[in-house]
């Protein structure tokens, strides 16, 4: 499979937990970032003509906040250098009150057949605390504008663990997503990361997280709600209809080759990953002056590459496959982990069945403890 993300590093506004390469109130760098990456684009993969592209991803920042004919003229720029294979995923993130239903008609016209939803909560005071750009009714009319438009793929982003978050307001939030009936849920616990607003917040007592008890009642609602409404957990944080899967992060998480382009990226092809300078004025300048872009790189060693590749897979429902773990490193799971592998079957973290390792229902609320055991 061959995919393609591409960075869009623009927002409406910065929300005050987000720690991603984003950039708000600055609309006159959205020209000369379009030449810039579109320049970037012929470069990498304008040797690429051979292979054409399974996935497309746009996200950011907040690609919409870009017009659609830009969004579908930078989608065209990219068939033009290298081509889609017929049943081509072309995703786009997006957030409500960005979009009005003529914008999606012409986003679907243009080729993106999957679109997410960044909807947080469905909970207007929990939006305000978040600071999010839009209310809860303009997250469901944009996804009703979704449909109309022609969208038969549609996901949402929300988010639990919130300050005061109880969980029956989880409740309320994961139940009026489900009614909107999307293709797709991502769901996450909200991470507090360093040197964002939040975090200070938090630190002074402006804002109290749930404790431990709410956070494990929030799980076991979301299991139970998104089972009964046909939504398949098949990673830790997302949930689908089957065939709805997100055929782009999949590629992720098996930890297969992936092209990048625009300012923050990360590509990985032949086993280096390389990581594109954040700023976008830089990024920018760069491309004008014909300097490269790429401001560090790393080459995993073969038992690296394989330890990430166990632990990316094993954030999917289905696990990894020891077969195509020996044939793609040489290296047999059982055998390199050994003792940490027996004790974790034992506890009954982990299970190893018809050639696959995988989380146990009962491991999935140590996952990340889990992965720091076999990383």
């Amino acid at each position: 499979m061959a995919s393609l993300y591409l960075h869009i590093p623009f927002c409406k506004t910065k929300c005050c937990y987000c720690d991603f390469n984003s950039f708000a109130s600055v609309g006159d760098l959205y020209k000369p970032y379009l030449v810039a990456i579109k320049k970037e684009i012929d470069e990498t993969l304008s040797e690429e003509k051979g292979e054409s592209l399974d996935t497309l991803f746009i996200g950011g920042g907040t690609p919409t906040v870009l017009s659609p004919a830009d969004l579908v003229g930078l989608i065209s720029h990219v068939k033009g250098v290298v081509g889609f294979s017929p049943g081509i995923e072309i995703s786009i993130e997006a957030n409500p009150g960005t979009v009005s239903e003529s914008d999606l008609a012409l986003l679907r016209e243009g080729g993106v057949n999957r679109i997410s939803f960044g909807v947080q909560s469905f909970i207007d005071s929990e939006l305000r605390l978040l600071g999010r750009c839009h209310d809860a009714g303009e997250a469901e009319k944009a996804v009703w504008a979704a449909r109309s438009a022609g969208f038969g793929n549609i996901s949402l982003d929300l988010m639990y663990g919130v300050p005061c978050q109880a969980p029956h307001l989880w409740q309320r939030s994961l139940d009026m997503a489900i009614s909107l009936a999307p293709n797709h849920l991502s769901l996450y616990q909200l991470t507090v990361e360093q040197g964002t607003p939040l975090k200070g917040y938090i630190e002074i007592g402006r804002m109290v997280l749930p404790d431990e008890d709410e956070i494990a009642e929030m799980d076991l609602l979301t299991e139970q709600l998104c089972g009964a409404a046909g939504l398949n957990r098949y990673e830790i944080s997302n949930y689908a209809e089957t065939g709805s899967e997100c055929a782009h992060n999949v590629n992720y998480w098996l930890n297969r080759e992936y092209y990048a382009a625009g300012a923050g990226s990360v590509s990985y092809l032949q086993g280096v990953r390389m990581h594109r300078v954040a700023d976008p004025v830089h990024y920018i300048d760069c491309i004008s002056r014909d300097v490269s872009v790429i401001a560090g790189s790393e080459e995993l060693s073969r038992e690296a590459a394989f330890r990430e590749t166990v632990v990316m897979g094993l954030r999917m429902v289905r696990g990894v496959s020891c077969r195509e773990l020996h044939d793609r490193y040489g290296i047999d799971p059982e055998e390199y982990y050994g003792p940490i592998l027996r004790r974790l079957t034992d506890l009954s973290l982990l299970q190893l069945s018809g050639g696959r390792l995988r989380i146990t229902g009962e491991g999935r609320h140590l996952a990340n403890t889990i992965m720091a055991e076999l990383v």
